[in-house]
């Protein structure tokens, strides 16, 4: 099989490096990619959201499956144009990819089938905005209505916060039309999980937890990022909790997008808050997290391709999808110094090879192209996602924290604190 990956970052880089492990695929494509994917695959200059000419590519190219890694494309329909020219791909339609790209249309749905999530209202004029949080109870949370690169949601202690919060997204603007719409709703406290799935449009398969580090900073300080590091398995994801969601949150969720006339195929990313009250939804996204996506694929037995065939296909209830549990997986994200807001790129990254040396140790590439000088170079906020696998999940921090030491390059950034609930799961 020939398949084309389309996305250009740590996830798509982890999507590559398994796809390319599958017995089914002789040649791989990723468009635009990065240094990294280089080395598992051939990578063509062509955008994310350049859907005409990716059709095109992969019609000229004979692509047996596309595959979709980002969430932009994925929201914007890249699927349906796929599959009007008659292409194989895996990733939700357009009218599916709302899940993500609209949260008033999710906590909508979740509203009318009754799946756990947090209290909210929606709100397209400012001033009734305004006029609601007058009557809130703080903290409480601030989410824009559409893509914003994890970083639309602003957690807000007092009302002066939220009334300043209202300002950023809705007059300011500062996430442009994504906050033409903003959810106002009660913020949950309890841990936080995140759990990906494979769906076919009629069933869902869960993958294996994990857990997210948002902030930028050590102590969950900071600004939202797109993710600093994460970890999997969860250990606050039991048995009893895992029976829960697949009874009142997963399939539920699958069933009412169905029931909607928006059968979903695809991954569909499950955040979820493990309150006092149960399990209840944060948020859906249409696609692998990242840097979930880099702790969850290393742990997955099966050949992926036979995975994605099956979502596409709708015969996902034959898989028997199976993951490494002698196995925990971390992940430390190096970022360059002032990411999420400002920070410089084009420093050549040193140490990279000694990954190639070593079993157990991974390192995805998110934010890195090669220079004119033949040298991988950073080129994004975050650079590198640096994973490990251990027998437990201290010992894959412990490899994972030891393996970030041999990478250099200026401006190197990074928590230290990533997994700080693996000592707390303990306690």
């Amino acid at each position: 099989m020939k398949i084309l990956i389309v996305g250009s970052g740590g996830r798509e880089h982890a999507i590559a490096w398994k796809v390319s492990q599958s017995k089914k695929v002789t040649k791989l494509y990723c468009a635009p990619g990065n240094a990294g994917i280089s080395k598992v695959a051939e990578c063509v200059p062509i955008g994310a959201m350049e859907f005409d000419k990716l059709a095109e590519f992969a019609k000229e190219k004979e692509i047996d499956l596309t595959v979709i890694g980002m969430d932009d494309p994925l929201v914007a329909g890249i699927v349906d144009v796929f599959e009007a020219k008659g292409l194989r791909v895996f990733g939700p339609r357009k009218n599916a990819a709302i899940l993500e790209g609209s949260k008033a249309f999710a906590k909508n749905l979740m509203k009318k089938y009754h799946i756990p999530t947090a209290a909210y209202e929606t709100f397209t004029d400012p001033q009734a905005a305004l006029d609601y949080l007058k009557t809130g109870k703080f903290p409480m949370v601030l989410k824009a209505d559409g893509l914003a690169l994890g970083k639309g949601v602003l957690i807000c202690q007092t009302k002066e916060e939220a009334e300043e919060g209202v300002k950023t997204l809705m007059l300011d603007k500062k996430f442009g039309s994504a906050g033409n719409e903003i959810v106002i709703e009660e913020f949950m406290t309890g841990r936080e999980v995140s759990v990906l799935s494979f769906v076919d449009g009629n069933v869902v398969k869960i993958m294996s937890s994990a857990q997210d580090h948002k902030r930028a900073k050590d102590g969950d300080l900071g600004l939202n990022t797109g993710g600093m590091g994460n970890f999997s398995p969860s250990p606050f994801y039991t048995e009893e909790i895992d029976a829960f969601c697949q009874k009142y949150i997963y399939q539920p969720t699958v069933d009412a997008m169905k029931a909607e006339g928006r059968p979903f195929k695809g991954v569909i990313f499950f955040g979820l808050m493990l309150t006092e009250e149960g399990p209840k939804v944060l948020e859906y996204n249409a696609r692998f997290g990242d840097p979930e996506a880099q702790v969850v694929l290393p742990r997955l037995e099966n050949d992926i391709v036979e995975v994605f065939e099956a979502c596409v296909d709708g015969t996902l209830n034959q898989v028997d999808l199976r993951f490494d549990n002698e196995k925990a997986t971390v992940c430390v994200i190096l970022a360059s110094d002032g990411y999420p807001v400002e920070y410089k790129k084009g420093f050549p990254i040193e140490g990279l090879e000694r990954f190639e040396e070593k079993e157990g140790y991974y390192v995805f590439h998110s934010g890195t192209k090669w220079d004119s000088e033949g040298r991988i170079v950073t080129n994004g906020g975050r650079v590198l996602g640096v994973t490990a696998t251990g027998a437990t999940l201290k010992d894959a921090r412990e490899k994972a924290y030891e393996a970030t030491e041999w990478v250099k390059f200026e401006n190197k950034y990074m928590r230290h604190d990533i997994g700080k609930a693996i000592d707390e799961a303990e306690t």
